[in-house]
């Protein structure tokens, strides 16, 4: 029996009734499809870690700063900075992060005991100091490749 064949069985009903069924079957395929909405869509939960970085003397946004955030020993994630400064870190787990901030020509800043909970974004402005020394100029090419 086809489902065209079940509904057109329905003729022995009466109007009424078909129409309570049709709507409940709408009313739970509509808030089923709704179910998953956050209460605020505005807000971004996934967002657990952002800022910006500058430089510290002339205070300007810097771009293409490498982030890494490190959980334990492992590095979970790495972001740069984009043209305002910015950065943001999306899916991390929650934790007890260090952050490692690292740009050519500027001294390595590392942010340690940052807290990341569950649902509560953590906002970190950070100002690199220029002038590193050429040992402290920033990831090589082979940072970005694991020992393992």
């Amino acid at each position: 029996m086809s489902g065209l064949q079940i509904l057109s069985g329905l003729h022995n009903f009466p109007d009424m009734i078909r129409q309570i069924i049709l709507i409940a079957v709408l009313l739970f395929v509509f808030f089923n499809a709704f179910a998953h909405t956050p209460v605020d869509p505005c807000q971004k939960p996934e967002e657990a870690l952002k800022g910006i970085v500058t430089d510290a003397d002339n205070k300007k946004p810097l771009k293409d700063v490498n982030i890494i955030a490190i959980l334990g020993t492992k590095k979970e994630k790495a972001v740069l900075s984009d043209a305002n400064g910015g950065y943001r870190f999306v899916m991390l787990k929650p934790g007890t992060y260090k952050l490692v901030f690292e740009k050519a020509g500027y001294k390595k800043v590392v942010k340690e005991k940052v807290e990341v909970k569950k649902n509560t974004p953590v906002y970190i402005k950070v100002a690199l100091q220029g002038g590193a020394p050429v040992t402290e100029r920033g990831p090589s090419a082979w940072h970005f490749f694991d020992s393992k």
